[in-house]
């Protein structure tokens, strides 16, 4: 039963008020509760009606609603992604264990909801990206146990909201370890963008490639500052790698990760030389420095099995199939 707010007496400030009245010569507690511009009347059997819907079914928050909208998964385990029903040594005793609804987790699928879900490296996932793929259909996915030893094994929780936007990124020759209904789908709803790696060899860029060499330092917090020798230097090394790496002239890379790696074994010569600043030289000796391990086989073997020949014994090359994983591929001449 509802009335207006003026019906009944509502001390301000308060949401709830209690008190009683008489009925057919009887006693009873009436609540008045404030809802919105009206006043909610509760009698004796509508507070017996609600206590018991509250016994029956207790309520958990899974998901706050003022969580952060975006949510990193990467390197995500199957139990961090999709959730899991913590274990309860005392297999959820009414008076010694925790009831099954306080031990629900959460997975990164249902903390993205109506938000971004970022996974990196998604074809390493495997199997898993089969759950997303159901999760990004139905817009929703259960939370169960994992672990077939553990009390939460027999706890399930349905229809728990997972409508989010997927972001997802993996590497070139990763693409055929993504799951085909996935890309599918991602394709029909929404984008496959292949990324750019250089850009224009502009003032501008230039400008922001300075600034990120400036980041990376501050982000190490170990290095020196660099001096602007330096900072030219690192900037013609990007020109090169986006000509020599990508075929393309007059750019500059984008695989600032690898560059990253270039400021910080510079920035360590120089503590290595007790220097103040970063220079060009500390630069050049990076460079050197800094190559992947398969060229620096090939520039001191000549090619990569025959560095790999000088690493192993006689009785490994003719017992261990492990050195020669590769020996039936049709691409054997790459590593030439």
């Amino acid at each position: 039963m509802e009335s207006m707010a003026g019906a009944a007496p509502f001390p301000t400030g308060k949401e709830r008020v209690t008190t009683t009245r008489k009925r057919f010569d009887k006693e009873e507690v009436v609540v008045f509760e404030r809802s919105g511009d009206m006043i909610r009347v509760l009698d004796q059997k509508a507070l017996e009606r609600r206590r018991e819907i509250e016994k029956l079914n207790p309520r958990k928050v899974i998901v706050p609603m003022d969580r952060n909208p975006f949510v990193l998964s990467t390197g995500a385990s199957e139990t961090e992604l999709l959730g899991d029903v913590r274990h309860d040594p005392f297999g959820g005793h009414g008076q010694l264990g925790t009831p099954p609804y306080e031990r629900v987790v959460p997975g990164a699928i249902h903390e993205a909801h109506q938000g971004v879900l970022f996974l990196d490296e998604i074809s390493h996932l495997g199997p898993t990206q089969r759950f997303i793929l159901t999760a990004m259909q139905e817009r929703r996915f259960p939370i169960a146990g994992r672990n077939p030893q553990s009390a939460g094994a027999s706890v399930r929780v349905d229809a728990v909201p997972a409508d989010f936007i997927l972001v997802a990124a993996c590497n070139i020759q990763d693409l055929e370890q993504v799951l085909s209904p996935l890309r599918s789908r991602i394709s029909g709803d929404g984008y496959e963008i292949l990324v750019e790696t250089t850009m224009e060899d502009s003032p501008a860029n230039r400008a922001l490639l300075a600034q990120f060499i400036a980041q990376e330092i501050v982000t190490d917090g170990r290095i020196p500052h660099a001096n602007l020798a330096a900072v030219e230097a690192v900037i013609r090394e990007a020109r090169l790698r986006a000509k020599v790496l990508d075929g393309r002239d007059g750019s500059l890379t984008l695989r600032l990760r690898e560059l990253g790696g270039l400021v910080r074994s510079a920035g360590d010569l120089a503590v290595a030389n007790s220097d103040p600043v970063i220079d060009e030289k500390h630069v050049a000796a990076a460079v050197r420095r800094s190559r992947p391990v398969e060229e620096q086989i090939k520039a001191r073997y000549g090619s990569y099995m025959r560095g790999l020949g000088t690493d192993i014994s006689s009785a490994q090359k003719e017992k261990s199939p492990y050195y020669f994983w590769n020996e039936h591929r049709q691409d054997d001449q790459a590593y030439h």
